[in-house]
């Protein structure tokens, strides 16, 4: 994919996460979805257990999303019945790619929880990766939407054994309507130091 040093730093340096509700066609077709998903697969897995999945949210599906969010939000808020909830429209609606990754580990595994948690996470940084490479651009969202109990368990969430699956995001994918600006990152003297004992 990088064919010198110099085009992989030129990737890492110029990945950044735009606003999902900014993004527009085209996103990736099937092929490259693949790609970016099987691309996203090779993360640090100790013990190989996959302990993650990954759910596509075809367009035709997008409305049954929204309609689940709605559902969700009036159940889990007495009293919302009646509110204006088009900002979970535009949540469901917005980019032309949406994946959920959920975090599946093994109860019974020796591999500790934290680490198969982590292994998750390093599959969401890989789809971002990924999409970059591919030319477009990612957003890893969470809020309400990712810790709602209802929502989750329509994902196939599952609680047993001491394991908890949970939704680790919601990884939007396409192209960038609008300028992607650059955040303030941390300094490298604000966060890296020497072991000194």
């Amino acid at each position: 994919m990088f064919n010198d040093i110099s085009s992989l730093r030129s990737h890492l340096a110029t990945r950044r996460s735009g606003k999902a509700r900014d993004m527009v066609a085209p996103g990736p077709d099937a092929a490259t979805l693949h790609d970016i998903i099987a691309l996203a697969l090779r993360s640090p897995d100790h013990g190989k257990l996959a302990p993650w999945r990954i759910v596509t949210i075809a367009d035709d599906q997008r409305d049954a999303f929204a309609r689940l969010l709605k559902q969700a939000w009036v159940a889990e808020n007495p009293g919302a019945a009646g509110m204006d909830l088009s900002a979970l429209d535009q949540f469901a609606h917005q980019a032309p790619t949406l994946l959920v990754l959920i975090s599946t580990p093994v109860a019974d595994s020796k591999i500790p929880l934290r680490e198969q948690q982590m292994s998750a996470g390093a599959v969401g940084m890989n789809l971002l990766h990924a999409a970059h490479a591919h030319g477009f651009v990612g957003s890893w969202l969470t809020g309400w939407a990712a810790y709602s109990p209802a929502v989750a368990e329509a994902f196939g969430v599952r609680a047993a054994d001491g394991a908890t699956d949970g939704i680790v995001g919601y990884f939007f994918i396409g192209t960038a309507g609008a300028d992607l600006s650059e955040r303030p990152r941390p300094e490298y003297e604000d966060v890296v130091s020497a072991w000194d004992i």
